[in-house]
């Protein structure tokens, strides 16, 4: 971890302290010392919503575990059912379409 030792000390008026407060609070920043290098270094910060990938991590997990019961009973019987394929497939399509609609939004970010 590389230490930070250098510092810049600026002055702002009250309404400019309140303007940084607002953007950070905006962006659901805490950290004020991160938000103004982030700014000055890059001149932009990004709040991205990511509640759908959340969703899509959560029907992967659930896909992986249905994936390895199949698997588990599939060694023990030797056999599977069409049923728990059919469902697997229905929630492979559903990650895929939330996947194709992230892909769209990001596709959008300038």
């Amino acid at each position: 971890m590389r230490e930070r030792n250098q510092e810049i000390h600026v002055l702002l008026l009250p309404e400019e302290m309140e303007r940084i407060k607002q953007k950070m609070a905006e962006l659901g920043i805490i950290n004020r010392s991160a938000y103004v290098r982030k700014m000055a270094l890059d001149g932009y910060c990004i709040n991205l919503d990511l509640t759908d990938m959340k969703e899509m991590v959560s029907l992967l997990r659930r896909c992986s575990n249905n994936l390895n019961q199949y698997a588990k009973r599939a060694n023990e019987s030797g056999s599977i059912y069409a049923e728990d394929i059919r469902d697997l497939q229905v929630r492979q399509s559903e990650i895929w379409e939330i996947a194709k609609e992230m892909l769209a939004r990001l596709a959008t970010i300038q």
